[in-house]
Formats: structure tokens, C-alpha cells, sequence
């Protein structure tokens, strides 16, 4: 080989090498800087069995779910029932957070995308740019994590983007104010709502034997059968009127699964909610010997303020059915025990609902709030 040549293989690989590492610098410029972080979780070492006691803060609102034994309860409503599956599958996802995006963030931005930490919100309106924080804390109040849940993220902006759920959401770690983080959940429920933690299994007065319904207004109605085979009879009918049977039907059946939409808090004085004054009362009667009263307040939204109140004592005894053989005897008192026993477990649920102030939703109040005149089968 001439030296020529050896010179010159010896420039090429020189500018091979050069270009090479050139080529690696750029590669390493156009890298994320938080590259590493990408894919890990976002609250390291949150175990849900570890977690005791939810709280969550929002400029001007504050929710705490707790475990209080073998269930879990909102302490502000008075230690309403929560909702498990609710509080189980929130833990469960924060646990599994993944880090899918994160970028340096200033004071600007932060209030932009709600990242501002709720005790510290301000602005020109109230609570603007507050995020909310979610702290997971022990069975001894110690934090475990916590974390702001700012604005939603969305990969293409939607037509409504108040309604629409979103892809993820954007979030900060407390501990680290200077960077936020994009997660694929959108975290629906991280909210300081009750409603969108309590449980919302309300009364189920079933086999109902009659409704009276009084309006705040006067408005009176009876509506009463002998068993749950027979029609429904309306007290004091004048000659002509004949009930609607889909009427009482339809506002039995309602009775029978009467939801709670949200739970006052304890200290909600009775004039707001419009319980210090005479309103609708719906009493309904049980073939199982329960009475529900249901009274009714003033409206709030798409609810009504309410008090539920339950009485009697529950059937012991089955009564036998006319002309009842005794080789089927042993079968229905075998029932009827079985489903006497699941009403007792219920009814002790019920009762200790009883001592709230309840919303219920007007949509499952329609069949049971009709005049007199909307019981009858109309004339054509």
C-alpha cells in the first residue's frame, strides 16, 4: 500500500468517526431530557392496602372518605356510606399511574392547566387555575402520596370539552411544583363532590300494599289494594272515577327502588332545605308490615331535599295460603324465612340512612307526586 493511499484511508475513517459522533450528539439533542422518566409510575410505592383514608381538596371544598372497620364512609356527611367499588378501583388506578409525558412548567402555566395547589387558588375569579389534590394517607393519618389533578387532556380537542371525559389528564406531584406530567386516565373521580362517592342504594319499600300522597298545597290521594293479586282501589272514588292501574303501578314500582342522588352535610341548617315547614309527604305501606314516610323539602337543582323515616315491625309469621297443602308447607316457610332474614339485614342499612338528610332525584319522585286527577283513567 502507498502512503499515499494509507493517507487517505486514514482521512476517510477520521471523518467517518466525526460524522458518527456528530450524528449521536444530534440524536441525543433531539431525546426528550425526560426520557427516563417515561413509562414509570407516577406515585412510586403507593400500595392500596397501605390506604386508610382518602382526602381531597378543591378551592373552597374538602371530601374525606375513610375506612371506619369493614366499610368505608364520607366523614363529612356524617359518615355516610361510600361507595366501595368506587373508593376501590380510585386506589387501584392511582397505584398503577403511569408517566406518559412530562415537561418544565412556570406560574403561568400552572394556573392554565389547574395545576395550582386549591388552598393557594386566586385570580380574578375565585379558585381560578385551582387543581385538586389527592392525598392517600395511613390507618395513622400519615401522607402515603398525594397529587394536583389539573385540566383534562385531550389528543384531538372535542366539541364540548366540559362534557367530554378526556384522553388523560395533567398532573403534578406536590414535591415537585416545577414539572407536570401527563397520565392516560382521565380521573373522573378525583372529585370533592359527595355525590360522586357516597353510596347510592336508597329504600326499597316492596310489596306495597297502599301510597298516600299529601301535597304541600292540600293535594290528597289513597291508593290501597287487599293483596298484591288484587286492583288497586283510590279512597273516597265518586261514581264514574276508575284508577289507572298503570298509575299506582308505576309509583309502587318506584318505591320499590328509591335512590339517593347526595347526602346534605350534617350542619345544613333546615331553612335552606325547606324541612322546617310542612311539604309532600308520601307515606307507603307493606304487605311485610313497614311504613315509609317520605317528606319531601324544597328543590335543589334536579333534587329534592329530603327525610325518610321507617316504621313497624317486620312479619314473622307466614300466613298460609288458602287451601294449602302441607307437602308445600315446608318449602314456602323455608322462603319466607330466607327472605325475612334478607329483609332485617336491609332494613337495619335503611334505618341508619334515615338519620341523614337526603337529595333524591325528582326523575324517580314523577310517579309518586301526581295529582288526584292523573290517578284516573281518562274518558275518551
Amino acid at each position: 500500500m502507498s502512503m499515499r493511499f494509507a493517507l487517505i484511508l486514514a482521512m476517510l475513517m477520521l471523518a467517518l468517526g466525526g460524522g458518527a459522533l456528530l450524528y449521536k450528539q444530534h440524536e441525543r439533542s433531539q431525546r426528550a431530557s425526560n426520557v427516563d422518566v417515561l413509562g414509570r409510575p407516577l406515585l412510586e410505592g403507593l400500595s392500596a392496602a397501605d390506604v386508610a383514608a382518602i382526602r381531597i381538596a378543591e378551592p373552597g371544598q374538602i371530601l374525606t372518605v375513610a375506612r371506619r372497620e369493614d366499610r368505608w364512609v364520607v366523614a363529612e356527611r356524617g359518615g355516610y356510606p361510600a361507595d366501595y367499588a368506587k373508593v376501590r378501583d380510585f386506589v387501584l388506578k392511582a397505584g398503577a399511574l403511569k408517566i406518559g409525558q412530562s415537561e418544565p412548567i412556570a406560574g403561568d402555566d400552572r394556573e392554565r392547566l389547574k395545576l395550582v395547589a386549591p388552598d393557594a387558588a386566586g385570580g380574578k375569579e375565585k379558585g381560578a387555575g385551582g387543581g385538586t389534590l389527592v392525598e392517600f394517607r395511613s390507618a395513622d393519618g400519615k401522607p402515603l402520596a398525594s397529587v394536583i389533578v389539573g385540566a383534562k387532556y385531550f389528543k384531538q380537542v372535542p366539541a364540548n370539552p366540559d362534557r367530554a371525559p378526556g384522553d388523560g389528564r395533567f398532573v403534578m406531584l406536590p414535591a415537585d411544583p416545577k414539572t407536570v406530567y401527563v397520565v392516560s386516565d382521565p380521573l373522573t373521580q378525583a372529585s370533592a363532590k359527595s355525590a360522586a362517592w357516597i353510596d347510592t342504594t336508597g329504600f326499597s319499600a316492596e310489596r306495597v300494599k297502599s301510597i298516600a300522597y299529601r301535597g304541600a298545597g292540600g293535594e290528597r290521594w289513597k291508593v290501597e289494594r287487599q293483596n298484591e293479586a288484587s286492583e288497586w282501589q283510590l279512597e273516597g272514588a265518586r261514581p264514574g272515577e276508575k284508577v289507572d292501574v298503570t298509575k299506582p303501578n308505576s309509583a309502587a314500582y318506584m318505591m320499590g327502588r328509591l335512590a339517593v342522588a347526595d347526602v346534605a352535610p350534617a350542619d345544613v341548617p333546615p331553612a335552606k332545605t325547606g324541612l322546617d315547614k310542612p311539604g309532600a309527604t308520601i307515606v307507603t305501606q307493606t304487605f311485610d308490615g313497614l311504613t315509609y314516610t317520605v317528606r319531601l323539602g324544597e328543590r335543589a337543582g334536579d333534587n329534592y331535599y329530603a327525610k325518610v323515616a321507617i316504621e313497624g315491625e317486620l312479619v314473622k309469621q307466614r300466613t298460609p295460603d288458602k287451601g294449602e297443602k302441607p307437602e308445600g308447607a315446608a318449602g314456602r316457610d323455608k322462603s319466607f324465612a330466607e327472605r325475612a332474614a334478607q329483609l332485617e339485614a336491609r332494613l337495619e342499612r335503611e334505618k341508619a340512612l334515615a338519620a341523614h338528610t337526603l337529595l333524591i332525584a325528582q326523575s324517580t319522585l314523577d310517579d309518586l307526586l301526581k295529582k288526584r286527577g292523573d290517578l284516573l283513567e281518562q274518558r275518551k
